[in-house]
């Protein structure tokens, strides 16, 4: 069950009490070449991230752990390659550690490698209808233990009445433990975002078929 964040107030966050809650935040990666527009897009989502989770905590309690999509150590050597990942999510789960948080490993590496293995492979594409299907198959079912992994550790590590906090991409598929409390934590420059990246999208898509038909065709023998 997911809680609007907005309509939390004190008199019902006492319903929350003893239960085991999970703050969902969407993560967003920084684009290469990115021109400054999103750049500042992207850091007024982290700041009203910031706010926020603050709010959510006083009304719900302190977040005691934070799993982030990708991160397969704990504590410091998680926070350490947080830092290569993305800088802007390290920042905030840097200050969140700093103010009692423990980092989880949230992932196994094994999962992430086969499921990165099984995606550069549908990538190259195929000539092969009955290949392209097992690749596809193989790479939704390594998909799944992925997002059954991440389910699992927050299950055996949240305890009632503690509050945790989970970094991972939007279209994810873990389906949380039934009585965890889920606050999705939504602010409104994540609107913002994705109608930037929407119209990019968009812009490129225009692009691409004017480029091709630019292109001259070899000549034939």
């Amino acid at each position: 069950m997911s809680e609007p964040l907005g309509k939390i107030e004190k008199p019902e966050a006492e319903q929350f009490h003893g239960k085991r809650k999970l703050l969902l935040i969407t993560l967003v990666y920084p684009e290469e070449d990115a021109p400054l527009e999103y750049v500042e897009k992207l850091n007024r989502y982290w700041e009203q991230i910031n706010q926020h989770i603050a709010n959510l905590e006083a009304k719900i309690g302190k977040v005691n752990y934070v799993y982030h999509e990708s991160v397969f150590q704990a504590a410091e050597a998680g926070i350490a390659n947080l830092e290569k990942l993305n800088p802007d999510s390290y920042l905030f789960v840097k200050n969140k550690c700093e103010g009692g948080a423990v980092l989880q490993a949230t992932e196994d590496i094994e999962l992430i490698a086969e499921t990165m293995d099984w995606e550069r492979f549908i990538m190259t594409g195929f000539m092969s209808q009955k290949v392209a299907s097992r690749v596809t198959e193989s790479y939704f079912q390594a998909v799944k233990k992925r997002y059954e992994h991440i389910k699992q550790v927050i299950d055996q590590t949240l305890k009632a009445s503690e509050v945790g906090m989970l970094l991972i991409r939007e279209g994810h598929q873990v389906q949380f433990p039934t009585d965890v409390e889920v606050f999705l934590v939504a602010p409104p420059a994540l609107d913002e975002i994705r109608r930037w990246q929407r119209n990019r999208a968009a812009a490129t898509k225009e692009a691409t078929p004017k480029d091709k038909e630019e292109t001259p065709e070899p000549a034939g023998e």
